[in-house]
């Protein structure tokens, strides 16, 4: 079972990928039979594949992400409250969003699951 300490780094990982809009680094966070659920609901992402598609796209948007607070792990999973901040519809939008992460033994992100709905879009 990965560690608290490495699965906090995870996420900060993940973080960073965003500041430096590099979908090759977030790619590189996941297993490779990994899954992306995006926001919870809509189809899963399968695979590395398919994974590195999304975060292409999503960071095509200009998306960064800012921590809304500290990383909680609990087993085998981290959930972290952040913001996104990006153009949506040609309009600055922050959407505040909580992730969960399932982790393996290598420190690879298995399952990869986002909480966010309408109503957590807002205007910037």
């Amino acid at each position: 079972m990965p560690s608290a300490e490495q699965m906090i780094a995870v996420v900060h990982a993940y973080v960073d990928g965003f500041e430096r809009s590099d979908p090759v680094a977030i790619a590189a966070l996941f297993a490779e039979n990994a899954t992306v659920e995006d926001p919870v609901g809509t189809p899963q992402k399968r695979g590395l594949a398919e994974i590195s598609e999304f975060y292409a796209g999503s960071m095509s948007t200009g998306a960064k992400l800012e921590l809304l607070g500290d990383p909680r792990c609990a087993a085998d999973y981290a959930a972290f409250p952040f913001a996104v901040k990006l153009e949506f519809g040609g309009q600055k939008t922050v959407i505040e969003v909580i992730d969960t992460f399932r982790i393996d033994d290598d420190g690879k992100i298995v399952e990869m699951r986002a909480y966010w709905g309408p109503g957590n879009m807002k205007s910037a």
